[in-house]
């Protein structure tokens, strides 16, 4: 089979050919009908420090696929051939304290598929069982592969009470798109949206911002203040990972509101904790991943109903093996998702 591979310990990736694997005894083998490229996978094709320290090539890259059973392994039970399937990222253990209570999106064993084991970027995926979640016949292919970075997107902004409140969400790359689809579908009050690129501001509106910012030409602090009465909004949902977005988020956020962290910094960041967060009585959550599998079963009902339209943020479907024209997509920021069809 063809795949999209890691293969030695340098900038790229390169389009090779594989066995194709087996279905594992506790799982199925999946033809992938069409895969999207992660912020992620694009920090392995780069090869930046953190790729450098986490990744071990050779390795088939990718995590967020959609496809269908065509192979079950004899321990498997839940799935059967021509099941319309997608799945989730991380391989969790199953036998640590957070994956028994219940907690599995924190398993401190866990192991991401496309970085520390083979992924999905390839014609056939052999997946756990326990990984796998059946699809909505009425979403098709190139919606449901992106499912993974989509239910980010639905635990951050359902980490609390959203339903009429004013949301401010920094950073509008697809997770960030993906949230304010998410706060527009279920219900939120205004909603702000900021960002460096006006190609992501103009795909915020098509998805549901009220209003947005270009930072830092514009003050989002000041017009917020502006706007607000000086309260401040109601939830900060903070997805680009600047350090001087996650310091200003917590300014953004109204005494007694919550913020949402996702956003990954690249350093340490340093906070005003007394005057921004302790008097300010915020509730701060860290985001990491999808609850497993709470999350997925909202974002999939959300989906199934038709009122979650998360298209707009699908710009750019690629051939599979034009993935190194998804890759410079990536860097230029001029894109929203980019989907390669298998």
């Amino acid at each position: 089979m063809k795949a999209i591979a890691k293969t030695e310990r340098a900038v790229g990736a390169r389009l090779i050919e594989v066995p194709t694997p087996e279905p594992p005894r506790d799982g199925v083998l999946v033809r992938i009908q069409s895969v999207s490229i992660c912020g992620t996978d694009f920090h392995v094709y780069g090869w930046d420090a953190w790729a450098q320290g986490r990744v071990h090539p050779p390795v088939i890259m990718g995590h967020e696929w959609a496809g269908q059973v065509v192979a079950v392994g004899e321990e498997c039970q839940s799935l059967k051939v021509g099941d319309y399937v997608s799945g989730e990222s991380h391989k969790i253990c199953g036998h640590c304290k957070q994956c028994r209570i219940g907690q599995g999106h924190v398993c401190r064993n866990t192991l991401i598929f496309g970085v520390d084991t083979d992924g999905c970027f390839a014609e056939y995926f052999a997946v756990p069982e326990s990984s796998v979640l059946k699809n909505d016949e009425r979403v098709p292919p190139e919606i449901a592969c992106m499912q993974d970075p989509l239910g980010n997107a639905v635990h951050a902004a359902l980490a609390g009470d959203i339903i009429g409140k004013s949301v401010a969400i920094l950073g509008c790359g697809p997770i960030g798109l993906f949230a304010i689809a998410v706060c527009k579908t279920v219900g939120s009050g205004t909603i702000w949206a900021s960002d460096t690129t006006q190609y992501r501001l103009n795909l915020a509106c098509q998805v549901g911002a009220d209003h947005v910012a270009k930072v830092p030409e514009e003050n989002l602090e000041a017009i917020l203040q502006r706007e607000t009465g000086g309260e401040g909004v109601d939830v900060v949902l903070e997805m680009s990972g600047a350090p001087s977005a996650i310091q200003q988020a917590m300014r953004l956020a109204r005494p007694g509101g919550r913020v949402s962290l996702m956003g990954i910094p690249s350093r340490p960041v340093e906070l005003e904790i007394a005057e921004d967060v302790i008097f300010k009585g915020l509730t701060v959550h860290g985001v990491v991943g999808r609850k497993l599998y709470d999350t997925w079963y909202t974002m999939k009902s959300l989906l199934a109903s038709g009122r979650l339209d998360v298209t707009p943020i699908l710009t750019h479907q690629l051939p599979f093996e034009e993935f190194e024209t998804g890759m410079e997509l990536m860097r230029s920021g001029q894109c929203g998702k980019v989907v390669l069809k298998v």
